[in-house]
């Protein structure tokens, strides 16, 4: 299995809203600023993310993101298929049909491994995610940095 760039920032887009939409809407350009992910790739993810219900849409000043339900509630295997990313290790998509459309040899073991990985991301909550020291750690450095970017852009618009 290869977790493409979509399912890894689906996952990373979610763990940063999990986060800091506990008190009010993200915005996807906050996220996009704290994770350094395209602004434009975000809107496409949340797409999907929206669509499959595992995320509500603000509208308004103040608006922004936050999750549908609790995140303890959405798992990560959960968020990886919303962008339509495969939880698949063989080559014939889980099909069987890998070798003049019948399984190949090793089409077992490429299945047991695709059921391993599906049930180790279905057993993990973005809210088990967000009690990890590591995440909280990481979550505050981003902070710190966003509110730095914030503050120069402050102080140039009172310079000009």
């Amino acid at each position: 299995m290869r977790l493409t760039t979509k399912g890894r920032y689906a996952v990373t887009a979610m763990l940063d809203l999990a986060i800091h939409s506990q008190k009010k809407p993200v915005t996807l350009t906050d996220i996009a600023t704290r994770q350094t992910i395209s602004l434009s790739y975000l809107e496409q993810l949340f797409s999907r993310l929206r669509k499959a219900g595992m995320v509500i849409g603000v509208r308004g000043p103040g608006g922004g993101y936050k999750l549908s339900r609790g995140a303890m509630e959405i798992n990560v295997a959960d968020i990886i298929s919303a962008v339509d990313e495969p939880l698949d290790s063989t080559k014939c998509g889980g099909e069987g049909n890998c070798q003049d459309g019948l399984p190949c040899l090793t089409h077992d073991l490429w299945m047991g491994l695709s059921e391993q990985i599906r049930n180790y991301l279905e057993g993990i909550s973005l809210g088990e995610l967000l009690e990890r020291g590591p995440v909280s750690d990481v979550a505050k450095r981003q902070d710190k940095s966003l509110e730095q970017v914030v503050s120069m852009h402050q102080q140039e618009k009172l310079s000009a």
